[in-house]
């Protein structure tokens, strides 16, 4: 009847009798802020109290709260009499189970020429092998209820743990492979070395959060398009180490499915009962390829790297938007370059839209048979031309975000250059599909998918190595790939550089953790300071010197037409909270010019040691941190004279491509503009300072 008692968010000594709690701590009445009475709650706190009230009157157990078993009761520990038994993790021994499953019977021949022992679809029947989009279609119907308006499962995949177990449904046994196998979606999949990465990957995450008392049962599907070509090596490499029963440092052991299914975890999809007025939902299994048995498999049908000639198309897009649907329709017929094929339907989607009819179908069911045929021939800047026509959104788009967030991080979508979109909360797939092809498709189109690419490869990364990340509190993701290309323009010298697009993802990902490794020392300031500005990566204590700076600045900074003032600034905010990172973050973000953001920086760094060196000075007017590095600039210019002319005075080239320490370091010429601009203020007097004349 007196209802739940509120819990106040703090207490507090009135204003009042401050001075008489300081002269003797403890001796004034806390009152209790306003919580409660004004309709706010301090949920934390509340929340915390429910749950402790629950707990002490044992309507809740700490199971019951604990779902990852964190917390272990003591009757419930490990009680063996050795010396610091009960201290430390257990290692995980886990064996993961594998099933080898081959898409037809010829594979499987010729697999087992290798001595490579696999089953078909059909030899594993009366089983059924599901795709995990099977899986979802099934988990749709759990938790549905009309009366209370619940919808069930949300559409997401199912992750490699619950495609780990056996399931039951309808009376049928369902094994599911895991979605890296599952050529329906995203082309990452048709790379073999990516493929190689993610089973290992998904392996190495089994071992790692596999909590249940069966074993793990991962099936692996081999496709014929995955040996093909002379990436059949490395294929054969990781099939051979299955049988040897190690995989990136995870024990496995290979055996039918009949075998294993003993062992496994099985689910019972009890949710899923239909009675006689409803329709059963249909389930499509994964079904053997009907393929002569002894007819050869063939390996060298594609290659690991198309050539750039045949990535290019032999049609200029200029030449061809401007001419009739019917040239088009007749080039597009007559036309065996699968990139000139690319380009000609883009111009027909545009104009006439997806459902437009050709000769091989609707517009969009010709994209996607070029997207199939050019990932068939690893032509990768096709296939990222083609997705990025046919809207593709990679799965675990959205995970991949969340865990460069709970990282402390943020991310921007993108193109460099342009507008980006700040990503700081969680957000569904969709959304995220929306920003990427409202951001991306502005200069080209195959930016909105590469960036989907880079997205994965940085939510990987950033999980496994956050330490590539120090100094990054933005992950801007247009901003990454131009740092990739400056990298490839570097590796290429006078030659010209390699396309980015044309890459094959397993490459983007090996260049991407390239650049994110400290800079080698060989290479120019120019070449560091492009990718480090590119990354937007930050010295150690970068934030926290700028807020110094800030203190003795009360007229702001101003950088790029982006201004920061003093106040309200420093009274709304403290140095080490994140909010004054990011605006410090926002103010540099105008800056165009990746290198020139990296001397924006070293200038800031520069101040705040001569700052904190010289403590009776500050600025008077309001910095503007262009202005300095323009006198610092001509400073060096009159240092370094170029025979030239004037035609290049601008060009401040060989200013980023100096030495920052030194006597003709940037860094000197730096201070030296900073010196300048701070004597022409007042300095403040200290009574502490030794230099003060009486």
């Amino acid at each position: 009847s007196l209802g739940c008692p509120v819990v106040p968010k703090y207490y507090y000594v009135p204003a009042d009798f401050v001075e008489l709690e300081k002269k003797n701590p403890g001796s004034q009445k806390r009152f209790p802020s306003n919580s409660g009475r004004d309709g706010k709650f301090f949920l934390w706190g509340q929340a915390v109290y429910i749950i402790a009230k629950l707990l002490a009157d044992k309507l809740v157990s700490p199971k019951d709260i604990d779902p990852i078993g964190r917390y272990v009761p003591p009757q419930d520990q490990r009680n063996v009499s050795m010396r610091f038994s009960n201290q430390g993790p257990l290692e995980n021994d886990l064996v993961v189970h594998v099933a080898l499953i081959a898409e037809s019977q010829r594979l499987q021949v010729f697999l087992n020429t290798y001595g490579i022992q696999t089953q078909t679809p059909q030899q594993v029947e009366p089983i059924q092998i599901w795709a995990q989009k099977e899986l979802v279609k099934a988990y749709f119907h759990l938790g549905v209820n009309d009366k209370l308006g619940l919808s069930g499962r949300p559409d997401r995949p199912i992750g490699c743990l619950g495609t780990s177990k056996i399931y039951r449904i309808l009376g049928k046994t369902v094994v599911c492979y895991s979605i890296i196998f599952d050529l329906s979606d995203f082309y990452m999949s048709q790379d073999v070395m990516m493929l190689i990465d993610d089973i290992k990957n998904a392996l190495q995450f089994i071992k790692q959060y596999w909590k249940m008392h069966g074993r793990p049962l991962f099936v692996v599907l081999i496709r014929e398009d995955n040996i093909r070509g002379s990436r059949f090596n490395p294929i054969l490499d990781m099939l051979a180490a299955f049988r040897k029963g190690i995989v990136g440092g995870v024990k496995v052991h290979v055996d039918r499915v009949q075998t294993l299914i003993s062992g496994a975890v099985v689910e019972q999809l009890d949710f899923l009962r239909i009675t006689e007025t409803e329709e059963a939902p249909v389930f499509k299994s994964l079904e053997e390829l009907d393929l002569p048995k002894h007819s050869k498999v063939k390996r060298q049908s594609s290659t690991p790297n198309a050539s750039e000639l045949e990535q290019q198309p032999d049609v200029n897009i200029n030449d061809w938007k401007n001419k009739s649907t019917y040239e088009i329709l007749q080039k597009l017929n007559d036309c065996n370059c699968l990139a000139s094929q690319a380009l000609l339907s883009s111009i027909l989607l545009k104009r006439e839209g997806p459902n437009f009819i050709t000769k091989e179908g609707t517009v969009a069911e010709h994209i996607e048979r070029i997207y199939r045929r050019a990932g068939s021939k690893k032509l990768w800047s096709v296939v990222r031309f083609a997705a990025s026509l046919l809207g593709k959104l990679v799965d675990s788009l959205a995970p991949s975000i969340t865990n460069v967030l709970v990282q402390g991080k943020q991310v921007t979508l993108g193109a460099f250059g342009q507008e980006e979109e700040v990503i700081s909360n969680p957000l569904s797939p969709g959304v995220i599909k929306k920003i990427i092809y409202e951001k991306c498709h502005l200069q080209d189109e195959r930016e909105a998918v590469v960036q989907q690419e880079l997205v994965i490869h940085v939510g990987w990364i950033i999980s496994n190595s956050p330490e590539l990340f120090s100094g990054m509190l933005k992950i801007r993701i247009g901003w990454i790939i131009h740092a990739m290309k400056y990298e490839l323009k570097i590796r290429a010298g006078d030659m010209p550089a390699k396309d980015l697009y044309q890459m094959s993802p397993s490459e983007v990902k090996q260049l991407l953790l390239d650049i994110l490794q400290p800079q080698q020392q060989g290479r120019s300031w120019l070449h560091r300071r492009q990718i480090d500005g590119s990354l937007n990566r930050t010295p150690a204590g970068f934030y926290d010197r700028v807020w110094q700076i800030l203190e003795r600045t009360p007229n702001g900074l101003i950088v790029a037409g982006k201004f920061l003032p003093q106040q309200p600034t420093l009274s709304d905010m403290t140095m080490y909270e994140m909010n004054f990172s990011l605006l410090v973050e926002d103010m540099l973000q105008n800056i165009d010019q990746p290198e020139y953001r990296q001397i924006i920086v070293e200038l800031l760094m520069v101040i705040s040691v001569i700052l904190e060196r010289n403590p009776e000075l500050e600025f008077q007017d309001k910095v503007d941190l262009d202005k300095v590095v323009q006198e610092a600039f001509h400073d060096f210019q009159k240092d370094h004279s170029s025979p030239k002319g004037a035609e290049k005075q601008d060009d401040m080239t060989a200013f980023y491509n100096t030495h920052p320490t030194g006597k003709k370091g940037t860094c000197s010429y730096l201070s030296k503009a900073v010196i300048t601009l701070l004597l022409e203020g007042e300095m403040k007097p200290s009574n502490d300072d030794p230099c003060t004349i009486s």
